[in-house]
């Protein structure tokens, strides 16, 4: 078991996840069930699944949910990309969002790649 508070993927995770919300308390109240509800659940689903993986007992294990937690990094990828086609969010929001969403997938791949070293 590892302690996820200090993977620095995690704390790039929480970060973009705290975002997401400060960002999204702007939506139009109509859209609470749906894309902010989306939007927050995708970007909250990162750093609980490498969470979840860090109390699991084998590296392959934490592996399996890094690489969950990278494909809802591109869901909450798409859906900072749709708040900002809807005008939800501005340009620099989005330019933020997405590099950190970016720097987080990066950072997902090179930490699987070290729990996987021979696949």
């Amino acid at each position: 078991m590892k302690d996820f508070r200090k993977l620095q993927v995690w704390q790039k995770a929480h970060q973009l996840t705290l975002n997401v919300y400060r960002v999204s308390r702007d939506f139009p109240s109509d859209e609470r069930f749906g894309l902010t509800s989306q939007i927050r659940r995708s970007s909250s689903s990162v750093p609980t699944n490498i969470a979840e993986g860090c109390g699991r007992s084998t590296d392959g294990d934490l592996a399996r949910f890094c690489d969950i937690a990278a494909g809802s990094a591109s869901e909450a990828e798409y859906q900072v990309l749709l708040a900002h086609d809807i005008e939800y969010i501005n340009r620099k929001a989005y330019d933020e969002l997405t590099n950190d969403v970016w720097e987080v997938k990066r950072m997902l791949v090179s930490y699987v790649q070290y729990l996987r070293p021979n696949a």
